[in-house]
Formats: C-alpha cells, structure tokens, sequence
C-alpha cells in the first residue's frame, strides 16, 4: 500500500492529546512506503499513547487508507497490542502448555494476592498491570514471567517478592 495522498484530521479528544497524534503522523509521514507497515505502526502507536483505543485505531486506518475493521481485527488478534490504558510495568505470565504444568496459575495468584488484583487488571497506583498470555515462546525457561521486557525463568512461588519489590525500590 503506497503512503495515503491526503491529509488526516487529528482527532479531537479530551483524554488523547493532539500532540501525541501529531507524533504519531509524523513517523507515519516518515516512512519510505506504508505498504505492510500496518504492524509496524501499530508498535509505535501503542509506544506513544501507552494503549490503542479507537480513537487511534481510526486515525492508523485513515492514514493508511483501509478500513478501521481491518485496523480493529490486526488489534484484537495480537495480545501484544492493549485497547485499555495499562500501567507503569506490565507483568505477563505465561500461561502456555509448558508454563502452566510448571505452576504458572500459581505465580499468577502469587502475583494478584501481593499486588491486590486479578488478571487483566491494573494497579489503582497505576503502577502494575498484570496479565494472562498464551505464549511468550521460551518453554524451555516455564514457567515463565515478564515485566514490561525482562523476561524472568524458571520463576518460583517465592521468587515474586523480590521480583514485584525491585520495581518497587527501582520507583523510589
């Protein structure tokens, strides 16, 4: 898909500043060809804004000329990409085959009861989400646990603590 040929209105929001819109055509502007780069954008959307809700999700497709529905579908299909605002550090626990028979639904109970609450919930700080993923692709290291990109192995129950309370101190 070469790069679309007319102008993209920025949204007029009251949560989502113009600012970060306008960041967000710029890299779009920047791009040699938008053809295939739908992914792509969606990393750096998802970078600039914390989260994808619609409102972004429009203005990609406008940009990029398809329709939202395709822009909606690529969003929803990966687990990567977040419609909800999520907090300071993302905290995904495996919950593939490997993982799971190794105690993962434990670390997960382990790490709602010491942050106080479930998956797919954020922190009322705004400082933990925690999440439930299919597959982080490192079996060989179930279970497995990452914090926004740092992958921990071979967590133990009692391994959270000190895991949660790093971010905790690295904040102070």
């Amino acid at each position: 898909m070469p790069k679309a040929n007319f102008q993209v209105e920025i949204p007029n929001t009251e949560n989502l500043p113009k600012e970060k819109f306008n960041e967000l055509k710029q890299y779009i502007d920047g791009l040699k060809s938008t053809e295939g780069a739908l992914i792509q954008i969606l990393h750096q959307a998802q970078e600039i804004f914390g989260y994808l809700p619609k409102e972004v999700q429009l203005f990609v497709a406008r940009a990029l000329g398809m329709p939202g529905s395709e822009v909606c579908g690529v969003v929803s299909f990966y687990s990567y990409f977040t419609t909800e605002p999520v907090g300071k550090h993302v905290i995904s626990v495996c919950m593939g085959t490997a993982c799971f028979v190794r105690g993962a639904d434990k670390i997960v109970d382990r790490i709602a009861k010491k942050i106080g609450i479930g998956p797919e919930e954020t922190t009322k700080d705004g400082f933990f989400t925690l999440k439930n993923i299919r597959c982080i692709g490192a079996c060989g290291l179930a279970p497995v646990v990452m914090v926004d990109d740092k992958v921990y192995g071979r967590v133990k129950e009692e391994d959270i603590d000190d895991i949660l309370d790093s971010y905790r101190k690295e904040e102070a």
